[in-house]
């Protein structure tokens, strides 16, 4: 009878043995399983990023990534409609100061009426559209990339592909060659050219916006080339600044510099607002926020309280923008000298007098993305690139429904890097969904690498730790 018991009692301890070992293997198939259930639950996971564990601490600011892809989409469908629509009047009114002379300005009244033509066009007016109206790309379509994406594109292929949050001047060096081409047409002017051609010879940023090499260091080109930084760095304007540092000091230096750092806090402080605000009042307080960046005796800074002191007096932005062109570009105020130094256009491409320009829009807009893309487009000068800079922020802050909601539409999801650049995969054919995913991964690092924050894959968040608007103004 001992014996049975002990025949038993091993094969009931054998069949306790085999059921633990299945139970384990199971175990180990489920924690695989659900592994692999959350890779495809969740494709906001990067390949190329060790996601480090973190602990909250009950400061950080807590930001949805599902939900930053839906405004990183919105931010390149924004700026492509904005760009788009710009472009129609670009440099149609630049006033009439020098050899080229264009008649009044624009004014609300002339939206839908016909186009005229811009300073280069010989009299002929756009071939985007017969009259100053959006200008849009359906369900199935494609938008083309243009000046005000395609280096921004770069950038942010340049910050997945490497595998960094700052980007180097070699780096950036080494992406200007490969991806833009060496003869024309290849969508270049004024500052961004000038650079170029420095890098053909072996400079490398910052050198390639040192005053003494580039004379064109005070034109518009950074501002429409380094806002998409701020979107790397949300809620976090100090870390945006120093991701987009040198590439502005590519192109652009002083008040130029200190414009394009302004639009990047912009973007940074888009997430950064009080959720609870209205759009006007978001913007209005980020505007102020934001101008802290501009050295109280820079012409940009003085540009900016001049045009707010006439929204708050409540002057037509049409007044405004009159009297923007008479006080600097007429009677050089403020140490806005561009008129004197004599270039092409009247320094129609300055940094400066686009700058007042878009602070009109972004202003009397008041957040509306329908009614800030119209006045820019209307206002003057460069006028695709500040309405793309501020159709790219308010894109950004509605998201991708948002955006289609204010246009009543849906819209096309595919952009064509390759209209203007080179030697991108797929024949440069992306999407911006894909576009936005990327955008998110490169945010990851940032969050992980330069705040010191944290990825939580399982709830899809970021954890980003909470250091108020710490920036000062700008420096020469």
């Amino acid at each position: 009878m001992k014996h049975l018991n002990l025949h038993q009692r091993c094969s009931e301890t054998a069949t306790i043995l085999l059921l633990l070992f299945f139970l384990t293997a199971c175990a180990g198939t489920q924690l695989i399983n659900n592994t692999d259930s959350v890779a495809k639950a969740n494709p906001l996971i990067d390949s190329a990023l060790t996601y480090q564990n973190y602990q909250p601490n009950p400061t950080d600011r807590i930001l949805s990534r599902a939900q930053y892809h839906n405004k990183l989409y919105g931010f390149w469908l924004g700026q492509c409609i904005a760009n788009w629509t710009g472009l129609v009047t670009e440099m149609d009114k630049i006033g009439n100061i020098g050899e080229i002379k264009t008649g009044a300005f624009y004014t609300r009244a002339d939206w839908g009426k016909p186009d005229q033509p811009s300073i280069w066009a010989a009299g002929i007016p756009s071939n985007l559209s017969p009259t100053i109206d959006f200008v849009l790309r359906g369900e199935g379509d494609v938008w083309g990339s243009d000046d005000d994406t395609d280096i921004e594109y770069i950038y942010q292929h340049l910050l997945y592909t490497q595998q960094t949050s700052i980007l180097t001047g070699q780096q950036i060096q080494e992406g200007w060659l490969k991806h833009i081409k060496p003869e024309e047409e290849n969508f270049l002017w004024v500052s961004n050219q000038k650079a170029f051609d420095l890098m053909k010879m072996g400079l490398v940023p910052p050198a390639t916006s040192d005053p003494q090499n580039n004379p064109e260091f005070e034109m518009i080109d950074a501002q429409l080339t380094t806002e998409i930084f701020g979107l790397f760095a949300p809620a976090r304007p100090d870390i945006a600044l120093r991701m987009a540092h040198l590439p502005i000091q590519t192109t652009a230096r002083e008040n130029a510099e200190w414009i394009s750092e302004y639009y990047v806090i912009m973007y940074s402080l888009a997430s950064y607002v009080d959720e609870n605000k209205s759009m006007q009042e978001k913007i209005q307080w980020m505007a102020d926020a934001a101008r802290k960046r501009l050295p109280n005796d820079s012409y940009s800074a003085k540009m900016y309280d001049f045009v707010k002191s006439r929204y708050q007096a409540k002057i037509p932005w049409e007044q405004t923008r009159d009297e923007v062109y008479q006080r600097y570009q007429v009677e050089q105020a403020d140490g806005y000298n561009m008129t004197a130094q004599g270039k092409y256009c009247n320094g129609c491409f300055a940094a400066g007098i686009n700058f007042a320009s878009s602070i009109i829009s972004l202003l009397y807009g008041e957040g509306n993305l329908v009614e800030t893309i119209k006045i820019g487009a209307l206002a003057g000068w460069d006028s695709d690139n500040p309405t793309a800079t501020w159709g790219g922020m308010l894109g950004f802050m509605l998201g991708k429904e948002g955006v289609e909601k204010a246009f009543g539409r849906k819209f096309a999801d595919k952009f064509n890097i390759h209209r203007t650049r080179v030697g991108f995969p797929n024949d440069g054919i992306d999407t911006f969904n894909d576009m936005a995913k990327r955008g998110v991964f490169i945010v990851d690092r940032a969050v992980q690498a330069q705040m010191g924050g944290g990825v939580d894959l399982k709830k899809d968040r970021w954890y980003i730790p909470e250091t108020g608007l710490n920036f000062l103004p700008g420096k020469k």
